[in-house]
């Protein structure tokens, strides 16, 4: 009787980011499917909506009536072990395959094509991931425009119309990050400054799009923003930090995030208080799409 040859495996990794997704699966090391859309309609904290969201999307991407042998999903606002495991456990639903559910963070340290380290998002947010040694998760981080993301966009904006604040408050004339906060906020001076970020809707996104601003502000000399960029840097490095406390290796930093690959100004602030605070850390810059992490999860599942 002849030998049916069995199909390829077929892999399916899903980066699920803030605002858009993208898609990629492999048959055997053969690239079949890349598939980018918007990621509106993701409902992480609805597991069954997630789940069937999720389900909608590979089907959409994928061939009629082919269905994935492994599946990894890297999920924005993901947060906890036991928020992922229920969207993992709803996949179930929809498929007859392993399953790996983690947070959008955890799938840089996998794509640079490591077994372990600390992944670190600085985009609107910020957020470092890694796991201990018996593979528990650990985030820090990720706390929001009004709590937290130090070193995101968001974040920047924040600290500096504090500091414009403080230097109005101290009878100082506005500096080149004054006058650009009060031009990109469309107010006249700075003490209107409160009312424009406090009336923001979405939050994270409408603070953290002025941020160009503080780096031309910085770049044009002003010590305010200069300052405000360093201590961004300095609480991307205490991410790392207390990741190294709680005991996750941090000897290699995967970086990712529109915001500290696209200003050098500062990666090079992280990337020096990372070298006080974490000596030996090394850093690198990711360079593969996130979406590889999440396929490299997949192969580990089978």
């Amino acid at each position: 009787m002849p030998h049916t040859p069995h199909p390829p495996t077929l892999l399916v990794g899903v980066d699920v980011g803030g605002t858009k997704t993208h898609l990629r699966a492999y048959a055997g090391d053969v690239l079949v499917a890349d598939h980018v859309r918007t990621s509106s309609g993701w409902q992480p904290h609805d597991p069954v909506a997630a789940a069937g969201w999720l389900a909608a999307l590979v089907a959409a991407a994928l061939p009629t009536g082919v269905r994935p042998t492994a599946l990894a999903v890297g999920g924005h606002a993901c947060e906890t072990p036991r928020q992922c495991s229920r969207i993992r456990t709803a996949l179930r639903l929809h498929f007859d395959a392993p399953a790996s559910v983690v947070g959008d963070a955890e799938l840089l340290v996998p794509a640079a094509g490591l077994d372990k380290g600390v992944g670190l998002v600085a985009g609107t947010g910020s957020v470092a991931v890694g796991r201990l040694a018996d593979g528990t998760p650990v985030q820090v981080g990720g706390w929001g425009a009004v709590l937290g993301d130090e070193g995101g966009s968001a974040g920047l904006v924040r600290e500096s119309a504090r500091a414009v604040w403080a230097a109005h408050d101290r009878g100082e004339e506005p500096d080149a990050l004054a006058r650009g906060l009060v031009a990109a906020f469309g107010v006249s001076e700075v003490p209107e400054l409160g009312a424009a970020l406090e009336g923001a809707g979405a939050m994270s996104a409408e603070w953290g799009r002025h941020a160009p601003a503080v780096f031309a502000a910085a770049e044009a000399g002003s010590a305010l923003a200069r300052a405000v960029i360093a201590e961004g840097g300095r609480s991307l490095a205490a991410l790392v930090a207390r990741l190294a406390v709680r005991g996750v290796p941090v000897d290699d930093v995967v970086v990712a995030g529109s915001t500290v690959l696209a200003q050098p100004v500062l990666y090079d602030a992280f990337t020096r208080a990372l070298a006080e605070s974490v000596p030996g850390a090394r850093t690198s810059p990711l360079r593969q799409p996130p979406v590889e992490g999440a396929v490299a999860l997949a192969r580990s599942l089978v």
